[in-house]
């Protein structure tokens, strides 16, 4: 990463005419943003209306006490222009890796031999504790998943917002401890976006999520940044930040679009414009998607560049289901069974998604 900049925030109570950020303001410093949310639910919040409860409210924004000090611990800006990445991603990585809850993955695997293993953050780091896991503890992350000589360890470092904000503000020694377990590559961790929230948190999440990514290659880990977008100007400022940094690759958590409102509103429009303007060496790793058409719209715009990382063909096997090109269908089956028979499932249909394009 570059030299930190000098400290901006954002203006106090959304102003956008006073706003560093505001596209609308001829002094704007960094001018990247159109304007307020309107549909806020923090508009009028306890530190606008001169209460005290601001230190312990969970959302930045420029009326926060301590909007400097985030600022400053974001670089003192929002932009992207000083973040570089230079990871390059694991020669065996297979487009369909799945993703595993730490238990009896010898058993699960006896029969497969898949080339590769996601692990989610929780299974890593205590929610509840914050530390690592004693069966992480002094040990490499594939000799703490089981895995056999040769397969790929990837952390997905994905998960609820307290889990993930405590990781950002202990990542000192957090992220030199998933740095010392090697993991042969990290979905770094994802800080959120809603729409009702207000727009600086947005841009500082934004920011945060490449930040962090950057932080962990420094650390020698491969490390693949997870995006997220509200606006068209959002993924504009990524597609220059991918022209500029030709990543390896990026990474979308779909966990959050489960409507079909979500995913045709806001995930479909946002991947169908990136795919216009994505470097063609840069591939796309997904999450929390388990639906063939969903699956088979991003291979159209992607083609073979499309990774899936999933956990539905565990879920599925725990539960005695079996996922078929016709749907799901109850099996009386040894569980490892049904999950090697899922997992060949998941790599058809991302095959066959790939190959459409």
């Amino acid at each position: 990463m570059g030299p930190r900049l000098p400290l901006i925030a954002p203006a106090a109570g959304c102003d956008c005419r006073t706003c560093a950020f505001f596209t609308g303001n001829p002094k704007a410093v960094e001018p990247i943003c159109s304007g307020c949310n309107t549909d806020c639910a923090y508009c009028g919040c306890a530190r606008a209306g001169g209460g005290s409860k601001c230190a312990r409210c969970p959302i930045r924004c420029g009326s926060r006490v301590d909007i400097s000090a985030w600022m400053a611990d974001a670089g003192g800006t929002l932009a992207f222009d000083d973040v570089v990445l230079g990871l390059e991603l694991p020669a065996r990585l297979p487009a369909f890796v799945p993703q595993v809850d730490g238990g009896d993955l010898a058993t699960l695997d006896a029969g497969l031999e898949w080339p590769a293993y996601a692990l989610g953050l929780r299974r890593v780091i205590s929610p509840k504790a914050l530390a690592v896991y004693p069966r992480f503890a002094g040990r490499s992350a594939a000799e703490g998943m089981g895995l056999r000589p040769g397969q790929l360890a990837l952390l997905v470092g994905y998960g609820l917002d307290p889990l993930v904000e405590a990781v950002w503000t202990r990542k000192a020694s957090l992220l030199a401890e998933i740095a010392r377990q090697r993991w042969d590559l990290v979905l770094a961790p994802n800080y959120s976006m809603y729409g009702s929230q207000p727009r600086a948190e947005h841009l500082l999440n934004f920011r945060r999520n490449l930040l962090i990514a950057a932080e962990l290659e420094d650390l020698g880990l491969p490390a693949v940044p997870n995006i997220y977008w509200f606006r068209k100007e959002d993924l504009d400022r990524y597609l220059a930040w991918m022209a500029d940094v030709a990543p390896a690759a990026i990474a979308v958590n779909l966990q959050t679009f489960r409507t079909e409102a979500d995913w045709e509103q806001m995930a479909l429009p946002g991947f169908t414009y990136l795919s216009t303007g994505m470097p063609g060496a840069t591939r796309l790793v997904v999450t929390g998607t388990s639906r063939a058409r969903r699956i088979a719209e991003l291979g159209a715009l992607f083609g073979g560049r499309l990774i899936l990382v999933s956990q539905n063909p565990l879920q599925y096997a725990r539960h005695g289901a079996q996922m078929t090109p016709g749907g799901r269908v109850e099996r009386q089956a040894r569980v490892e069974d049904l999950f090697a028979a899922n997992v060949w499932h998941y790599a058809r249909v991302v095959e066959q998604a790939g190959g459409a394009r």
